[in-house]
C-alpha cells in the first residue's frame, strides 16, 4: 500500500494518490473514468454521491470499490419499503449478563455507506439518514452518537422504477453534492468486462488499498489551501443563479448548489494536479452538482426539459470569466 503522510502533503500528492485509486478502481469499472473522477471529487470535497442508473451498471461495485481503495470500513443498507429507522442506526438492546439497556450500533457507523436504493424506504427512515448526512451524528432515543470521520454516503437510485418507491424530497437531494450516471458500456467496454471475469476465474474482485482513512482527511484538507480566483467564485453564483431564471425552471439551485459547485470543482482542479481552479472545472462538475438540485415546471413533463437540459442551458449562456491571475499561482 503506498500513501502520503505528514504535514507536508501537497497538491502533487493528491493528484498522484487521486491517480492511484482511480486506476485501482478502473480495474473494476471499466471506461468509465470520467464519471469515477466525479466520484472521487465529491469524496475529497467532503460530500455525499448519489448515483441512479439502471440496474447492472455498477452502483454497487463502485462504491465497494472506493471503500478497498480508499481503507474505509463498509457497509450497505438495502432500503426498502419495512426498513425502520432503527434498522440503520441501530437500537437499545437489554444485555440480560449486565441488566443494561446497551446501544448496538446499525450499519449507518462505517466509513462508507451503500445507501442501494434510497427511494424504496418510508420518508421516516430517509430523514434518519438525512441527520447523518447533515450533522455527521444519530440520535436514538434521545441519546447523540457522533458518526467517526470521514463519513460518506453513497446512495443509488433506479430512474425508471416508481411502483413501491418513495422519491426522495428536494431537501434530501440537496444533502448529495453530486448526482452522477454510469450508463451503458461501449461493446469493447463491455468485452473487456467479461474478459476480465474470465481471467479473475472468480466473482468477487479484491482491490489494492492505497491509503488509509487518516490520509483521505489529510487529502480533503490540503484543498483548503488551493487558490479560487473572485471571478471563478463568481462563475459559480452566477451559474447557480441563473438556474433560477430560467423558463423551464419551477425551483432554481439554492446557494448551496453554489458552494457544492465551488467545492467540487476546487477538488476536481486537485486531482488534475493543479493548486487553483479553472472556469473549465466548474463547468466538468456543474451538470453533476447542479442538475438534481432542479425542478421543472411539471406543465413540461412531455417535452424534454429537465435539470440537465437546465444545466447545459445555462453553461452556454453564461459568460466564462477569462483566465486570470490564478492560473498563475
Amino acid at each position: 500500500m503506498s500513501e502520503a503522510t505528514g504535514p507536508g502533503q501537497n497538491v502533487a500528492d493528491v493528484a498522484r494518490l487521486a491517480g492511484e485509486v482511480l486506476d485501482e478502481v478502473g480495474r473494476a469499472i471499466v471506461g468509465k473514468r470520467q464519471e469515477l473522477t466525479l466520484m472521487l471529487s465529491g469524496i475529497l470535497a467532503g460530500g455525499h454521491v448519489l448515483l441512479e442508473d439502471l440496474p447492472g451498471l455498477g452502483k454497487t461495485l463502485a462504491a465497494r470499490s472506493f471503500a478497498q481503495t480508499l481503507g474505509l470500513e463498509f457497509s450497505r443498507a438495502q432500503f426498502t419499503p419495512d426498513l425502520l429507522p432503527a434498522d440503520l442506526t441501530g437500537a437499545f438492546v437489554f444485555d440480560q449478563r449486565t441488566n443494561e439497556f446497551v446501544f448496538r450500533r446499525g450499519p449507518i457507523f462505517a466509513g462508507l455507506l451503500l445507501a442501494d436504493e434510497i427511494n424504496r424506504t418510508p420518508p421516516k427512515t430517509q430523514s434518519a439518514l438525512l441527520e447523518a448526512m447533515q450533522e455527521g451524528q444519530v440520535t436514538v432515543e434521545g441519546e447523540t452518537f457522533v458518526l467517526d470521520a470521514p463519513f460518506i454516503v453513497l446512495g443509488t437510485a433506479n430512474p425508471v422504477e416508481y411502483e413501491g418507491t418513495y422519491p426522495l424530497p428536494e431537501a434530501q437531494l440537496d444533502r448529495f453534492l453530486l448526482r452522477i450516471s454510469f450508463g451503458y458500456p461501449t461493446l469493447e467496454e463491455e468485452r473487456l468486462v467479461l474478459a476480465r471475469r474470465m481471467e479473475r476465474g472468480q466473482e468477487t474482485q479484491d482491490l489494492r488499498q492505497v491509503v488509509t482513512a487518516s490520509t483521505l482527511q489529510s487529502m480533503q484538507s490540503v484543498l483548503e489551501a488551493l487558490t479560487v480566483d473572485d471571478d471563478v467564485r463568481d462563475y459559480c453564483v452566477d451559474l447557480t443563479a441563473a438556474t433560477r431564471e430560467h423558463q423551464h425552471v419551477m425551483i432554481g439551485a439554492s446557494p448551496r448548489g453554489a458552494l457544492a459547485l465551488l467545492l467540487c470543482s476546487r477538488a476536481y482542479a486537485a486531482i488534475a494536479g493543479r493548486d487553483y481552479v479553472t472556469p473549465e472545472d466548474v463547468k466538468a462538475v456543474a451538470p453533476a452538482v447542479l442538475a438534481h438540485r432542479i425542478s421543472t415546471k411539471p406543465e413540461l413533463w412531455l417535452t424534454t426539459a429537465s435539470g440537465a437540459s437546465v444545466v447545459a442551458d445555462v453553461l452556454g449562456s453564461v459568460a466564462t470569466p477569462r483566465a486570470g491571475t490564478s492560473g498563475t499561482s
